[in-house]
Order: C-alpha cells, then sequence, then structure tokens
C-alpha cells in the first residue's frame, strides 16, 4: 500500500495532465436511493477513466528505473490500453496494446488515436494478456502488468481527492476489474485513516473476485459479460485478491440487465455517460439500499466509454 506521502506525490506530477475529477450530488439519483449520494467522475479525465492516473506513474517510474526502454505492451480490453498509451506517448515510448476479438470498437478507436498499436488476440482478455507476454519477449517490449503497485499509487490519487472532498462517509461501493481501483481507494482511506467500508462490485457474468471472496481461496471463473468488459476478469490478481480478502467490507454482484439499467438513470439523472464497468457501483447502490438509508454514500463511477450499441441498449433506441 502506497503511503500519503507517496500518494501526494503521484497526485503532483499527474496534476499537469488530469485535474481534479469532482465528486457530485445528483438529486434525481439520490431521491430513489435513502441516502447522501456522490457520484466520483472519473469519467471527466482526459481518456474518460480512472486508469489514466496509474499509467501516468507507472511511465515515470519506468523512465526512471530503465531509462533505456523504448517501447511498452500491454493487454486490456480499452481503458488501461489507453492509459498506457497517453501515458507512453508522453514520454516518447511506443505502445503496444492487445485486445480480444470483439472488443469495444470505440475503446480501439480511443487507443489508436493516442498513437498506440493494436493487435487483436483471442476471445477474451487472459487470452489477449498471454500473447501480449509472447509479444513482449519477441519484440523486445516492457510488458506492462494491468496490476502493479506503481499503477495503485496512481489510482489511489482519486481516493485522496474523494475522502478530502466528501468528510464522513460511511461506505464507497467501487469496480473490481483486476483490483487497481479498489486498492487504490482502500490505499487512500488507510492512508487517511479513516473507517469508511469500502464495497467492492462485480459483474455476476466475471464472479472471478466475488467467488474467490466467498471461498476466501483463489477462484477462476470464465468471464461472460455482455456489456462490462472493464471487469471481464476470468483470473484474479492474486496480490489484488489478497487486498480485497483483508479489506472489503463486502463484494456485489449485478447482472448485465441491472447494469444497462444503470446506465441509462445515470444518463437521465446526470447527463453523464457511464459505461458498464462504470455503472456496476451506482447499480451495487441500488441492490443494498435498505442497507445503507441515511448514510452517506459514495460510487465510483469509474469511466464513460461505452460502446454506441450498449449506449443505443441502454437508452432504449
Amino acid at each position: 500500500m502506497p503511503t500519503l506521502s507517496e500518494i501526494e506525490a503521484a497526485k503532483a506530477l499527474i496534476r499537469p495532465h488530469i485535474h481534479e475529477t469532482p465528486a457530485y450530488r445528483w438529486p434525481l439519483l439520490e431521491a430513489g436511493q435513502s441516502c447522501d449520494l456522490w457520484l466520483k467522475h472519473e469519467n471527466h479525465t482526459p481518456v474518460g477513466a480512472f486508469k489514466i492516473r496509474g499509467g501516468l506513474v507507472y511511465m515515470d517510474e519506468l523512465k526512471r528505473q530503465q531509462p533505456e526502454v523504448r517501447g511498452v505492451i500491454a493487454a486490456s480490453t480499452g481503458n488501461h490500453g489507453q492509459s498506457i498509451a497517453f501515458a507512453a506517448r508522453r514520454n516518447g515510448l511506443r505502445a503496444v496494446i492487445v485486445v480480444p476479438h470483439g472488443n469495444n470498437p470505440e475503446k480501439n478507436a480511443a487507443m489508436r488515436s493516442l498513437s498506440a498499436e493494436l493487435v487483436e488476440h483471442g476471445r477474451e482478455f487472459q487470452e489477449a494478456l498471454e500473447y501480449s507476454r509472447e509479444l513482449a519477449v519477441k519484440e523486445g517490449l516492457h510488458a506492462v502488468p494491468s496490476f502493479h503497485p506503481w499503477l495503485v499509487r496512481g489510482v489511489a490519487t482519486y481516493g485522496l481527492e474523494l475522502f478530502r472532498a466528501v468528510k464522513d462517509l460511511d461506505v464507497v461501493f467501487v469496480p473490481i476489474g483486476l483490483g487497481s481501483g479498489f486498492c487504490g481507494v482502500t490505499a487512500a482511506r488507510e492512508a487517511l485513516g479513516l473507517k469508511t467500508k469500502i464495497i467492492g462490485v462485480v459483474s455476476e457474468h466475471a464472479p472471478a473476485y466475488a467467488l474467490s471472496f466467498q471461498q476466501r481461496q483463489f477462484v477462476e471463473q470464465t468471464s461472460m459479460t455482455r456489456v462490462a468488459e472493464g471487469v471481464a476478469c476470468k483470473t484474479p490478481n492474486r496480490d489484488a485478491l489478497e487486498h480485497v480478502m483483508r479489506y472489503a467490507h463486502d463484494i456485489v454482484t449485478v447482472s448485465d440487465d441491472e447494469t444497462v439499467t444503470a446506465m441509462r438513470e445515470i444518463i437521465q439523472g446526470t447527463h453523464n455517460i457511464a459505461e458498464g464497468a462504470g455503472a456496476l457501483a451506482y447499480a451495487a447502490l441500488k441492490k443494498q439500499r435498505d442497507t445503507w438509508q441515511g448514510k452517506r454514500v459514495a460510487c465510483v463511477l469509474t469511466g464513460g466509454n461505452a460502446s454506441m450499441s450498449i449506449l443505443r441498449e441502454a437508452l432504449g433506441v
């Protein structure tokens, strides 16, 4: 876990590229939940998702420790890839991103717009990840993982912003893909010495972390989510899972239909777009509204990079 001083240093590093993202109360969303509700808008970053924070910190550390590096490679379904491409371009590095076949076309276009070289391989993220490791060796590229302490340090800056902007939160709902977001929020809470509960959220069609948490052991489970590719995890990261086991108050699962409904309500209530993974936290709160009645609650809108096809479904057009 990064210390408070390390998170503060990461905040100073990324600030030239990312303004503090807002945490807003939206009356139309709040009205149906019987709690004081804030959305943390990580959809307001230059790549439309929280991952950019970790990418900038990771690339800065990489250049310091390996100044001879010329290029990087990562596997992604989109937001991590945009983060790495964004940071690599600013550090003069080649960026190769491996995505699974059938990946969100808008995210693919966004990565290419950031000068990333896209390679399509496999049916799901895990297959893309394994192939990216092969390409790293073949082409002499530095392989950027999807979970790493440097990434967590960068991501923890949004947790620090949230806890300082909204005092005395009772609970934060945060989606779990491979775990950097959850661990970043937890790191900020621990660094500030707070008692806020952290609830992780996954798709019920990609339940590897939820099953692992419930069974208190490492569990792999094939991902079948149709709308939340940002959390389409088959194989939990063991380091991240250790933190989830230790710090999570609970893990909530959300169906694709519940996710699409949450996307629509966020659009109606805030005029913000939430991608599937970005809507999970709000969808999970809806399932637990009775538990948190009268409490101070935050939901992290982790990203807004929804495909046009899923947006049309959410809007019913």
